[in-house]
């Protein structure tokens, strides 16, 4: 669901240092929100200060959230935590053979554009979808 901005309360933090947030707007220019931020039935924040952030730096208005059913503070403090905790970074091989995939298919060789042409020209041709 959508949330306008200056309805979300955000108080006491784990996370002091929001790092550089221009990279993760520009991401969500790009690639709009993947992930929902989390926050209580009263907008209070739960997790997602740096989209929430990054979102304030591209003028959005409203941003995806979703409500989750913290009883407590202990909860809410132990979303944010595994929220921040749970996850886990490429490694710079991963990283690496994605960007050279990404490469490959913005990029094909001579024989995949024949192939893709031939392709592409049965499909038109056929009405395959």
């Amino acid at each position: 669901m959508q949330v306008p901005l200056e309805q979300i309360k955000v108080k006491r933090r784990i996370r002091k240092d929001m790092g550089n947030l221009t990279a993760l707007a520009e991401s969500m220019k790009l690639h709009g929100q993947i992930h929902p931020i989390l926050i209580t039935k009263k907008n209070i924040l739960i997790s997602g200060r740096r989209r929430l952030e990054a979102a304030k730096l591209l003028g959005w208005r409203t941003i995806n959230a979703q409500i989750v059913d913290a009883q407590d503070e202990v909860e809410k403090l132990e979303l944010e935590l595994e929220e921040n905790l749970q996850r886990l970074n490429l490694t710079n091989d991963e990283i690496q053979s994605a960007r050279d995939r990404i490469y490959k298919l913005r990029n094909p060789g001579f024989f995949r554009r024949i192939w893709n042409a031939i392709a592409g020209f049965f499909i038109r041709l056929f009405h395959v979808d």
